[in-house]
């Protein structure tokens, strides 16, 4: 679709991890943002056109309200929809073992699909716009994403009781050619369930493929003491010992570092991923955000799993960042506003390899939201950044765009699939696993 956005607020990148508004127009063309500014100057674009003209599908009145890039929740278990409210209040071991393996072991690919749905359903409504997955039967997340209209990146979940190498690389090449909506990388779960000579394998195909590598790093204080008594090393450690990270990638929570793990980190350009509701609903402890900022080490925000979190909502997300920042601290001036917003949205699409949908630009896809600044929480204006990260909340999400696509408007969504059938579906799964 060519669709017109003007009397618009429009958040842009500037220096370093900062921003600034402008009020003007932005412009979609199909999938892309070919114009941004004033309204005075569109000759530039109009040239560009084999007709000299752009005949739009909707132009919207923004009435002032505030254009962003959408949010990129960077480590999800998208599917995991099914076991919300279902294992809580267990610590991360016995929660595993106990209350979701088992679980999981039930799920046919047919549950993934409208599972993935529903996750996906919830993600619109929180102003996110991609997500980084890590689940079970790869292909059917991808066509769930593509049947929405949403973008999902996939990382394997390989380990020692799952699939196999052989298997990770076929995947690999199918979900990558499925759409653009969709990708995958290779990974692990974590190194507490992948041998060594399995770990290895993976270091090997990432060099194969010349493909970042993700995993669960760090998560608990158990975790890192198990892999020292294990190897003499931490994880980090240990998977650069193995030649992990040739091609970069990165690790989800990153709660436990020690001084030479932020070292490889900074070396490699690695990504941590921070999951801040999730690691305090298990007691995982919070991880080093204002460390992994004094380093210069990308940082990006997931929600997790929905059976770990257990929504998934970003303006959550961002204020436990900064504010757990502050506390673990002791510094109500570290982790500010801006910088949490940058995790949110490029620093997650640089995590995620989605370069182009980073900021809101000419030339890059149109991924982006509305939000509704004509509520309580976002007035008055004295600065708009800090509303969205210490007051913003879902109920401001007025328009959720994916690709040139809007999928989500006015609490309405726009996916091919009607809300009741979603829930239908994911209640049927859940009640015919009791």
């Amino acid at each position: 679709m060519n669709i017109r956005f003007y009397n618009a607020r429009i958040l842009e990148p500037s220096e370093g991890h900062s921003f600034q508004v402008i009020t003007g127009e932005l412009w979609v063309k199909k999938n892309e943002i070919i114009y941004i500014g004033d309204g005075l100057d569109t000759e530039r674009v109009f040239e560009k056109e084999p007709a000299g003209m752009i005949l739009w599908d909707r132009e919207i009145d923004a009435e002032k309200n505030l254009l962003l890039p959408g949010f990129k929740n960077a480590h999800t278990h998208t599917a995991m929809t099914f076991l919300r409210s279902y294992a809580d209040d267990l610590p991360l071991q016995d929660w595993l073992t106990k209350q979701v393996f088992p679980k999981e072991a039930l799920l046919t690919a047919d549950d993934i699909y409208w599972l993935s749905i529903l996750g996906i359903m919830e993600y619109l409504t929180s102003g996110i716009t991609s997500n980084f997955d890590m689940y079970f039967f790869p292909e059917t997340i991808a066509k769930a994403s593509i049947d929405c209209g949403f973008r999902t990146m996939q990382v394997s979940s390989f380990n020692d009781f799952t699939s196999s190498i052989e298997e990770m690389e076929e995947i690999y090449h199918k979900v990558n050619e499925m759409s653009d909506l969709t990708g995958y990388v290779p990974g692990f779960h974590a190194e507490y369930t992948t041998s060594k000579e399995h770990l290895k394998q993976v270091a090997a195909l990432s060099e194969k493929l010349h493909a970042p590598v993700y995993f669960h790093n760090s998560e608990t204080a158990l975790e890192v003491e198990q892999c020292k008594e294990r190897y003499g090393m931490t994880p980090t450690r240990l998977m650069e010992e193995l030649g992990m990270f040739q091609y970069g990638g990165g690790g989800y929570h990153c709660v436990y570092f020690e001084d030479e793990d932020f070292e490889i980190f900074r070396k490699r350009n690695l990504t941590a991923v921070t999951n801040p509701a999730s690691n305090l609903k298990l007691a995982s402890g919070i991880a080093p955000i204002d460390r992994f900022i004094k380093e210069e080490i990308n940082l990006a925000i997931g929600t997790d799993g929905p059976a770990s979190n257990n929504c998934l909502d970003m303006f959550r997300e961002m204020f436990l960042t900064t504010g757990l920042a502050k506390v673990r601290e002791k510094d109500a001036a570290c982790v500010g506003a801006e910088e949490v917003l940058y995790m949110a949205t490029t620093g997650g699409a640089a995590a995620m390899g989605l370069n182009e949908c980073d900021s809101l630009a000419e030339g890059k896809k149109a991924d982006l939201i509305m939000l509704d600044l004509k509520q309580p929480n976002m007035q008055p204006e004295n600065n708009l950044v800090r509303n969205i990260v210490y007051s913003g909340s879902k109920q401001n999400v007025k328009l959720t765009m994916v690709n040139g696509q809007i999928l989500y408007e006015d609490n309405t969504f726009q996916i091919g699939f009607e809300p009741e059938e979603i829930y239908r579906k994911a209640n049927e799964i859940i009640g015919r696993m009791k």
